[in-house]
């Protein structure tokens, strides 16, 4: 059996393509987590093991800690980390790099392209997922980048690809709730939220 066979990729948008930002308990975040926890249970039924991930913010942070949640009951799959650069969290905020720095602690395999950033490291990153997989998992609202791109990849070698519309969720306020998090996502002090 060729790896590919029971390897899955992921792609999706970094939180400024989302219509969620960074609020993380916005119930369009929640329903993309959902979407992503049954496509890898299902692949996952079918014989999948090997999942990877660019372990950029955004949609594939989600999609790793969703693997990972997998792992705790089937403890034979593997989450891959398919890096662009070693650098690639030196941008990000602090709560960001924890979170990354916890998941890449947390892969079982790790592929690293480049020392630094640079124009190609990206699109090797995706090129690579692409090649290695025979389902690629997309996050995807249609505006062009590297989850286009990835998908085109796949188009292209003719792979089974999946794809969550982020364009057709509709936020449901009722099942979110007032958190730290979601008060600084909004622009406010997460002091005084209570008093809102």
């Amino acid at each position: 059996m060729d790896q590919s066979d029971i390897t899955c990729c992921f792609t999706g948008h970094r939180p400024v393509k989302l219509p969620w930002g960074l609020r993380d308990s916005d119930s369009r975040c929640e329903d993309t987590r959902a979407w992503i926890r049954e496509q890898i249970s299902g692949l996952y039924e079918k014989g999948y093991r090997r999942f990877l991930c660019g372990m950029a913010i955004g949609c594939d942070m989600l999609f790793a800690e969703e693997v990972i949640a997998l792992r705790r009951s089937h403890p034979d799959v593997i989450l891959f980390g398919a890096i662009p650069c070693a650098d690639q969290a030196s941008c990000w905020n602090t709560k960001q790099k924890l979170q990354y720095s916890a998941l890449v602690e947390q892969c079982d395999e790790i592929k690293i392209f480049s020392d630094g950033y640079n124009k190609l490291c990206m699109n090797e990153r995706n090129s690579f997922m692409v090649e290695e997989s025979s389902v690629l998992l997309a996050c995807f609202n249609g505006t062009p980048g590297g989850t286009m791109n990835t998908i085109l990849f796949a188009q292209r070698k003719g792979i089974d690809i999946r794809i969550f519309d982020l364009n057709g969720l509709v936020r449901d306020e009722s099942r979110e709730k007032r958190s730290p998090d979601n008060a600084e996502a909004a622009g406010q002090n997460p002091e005084t939220r209570n008093s809102l």
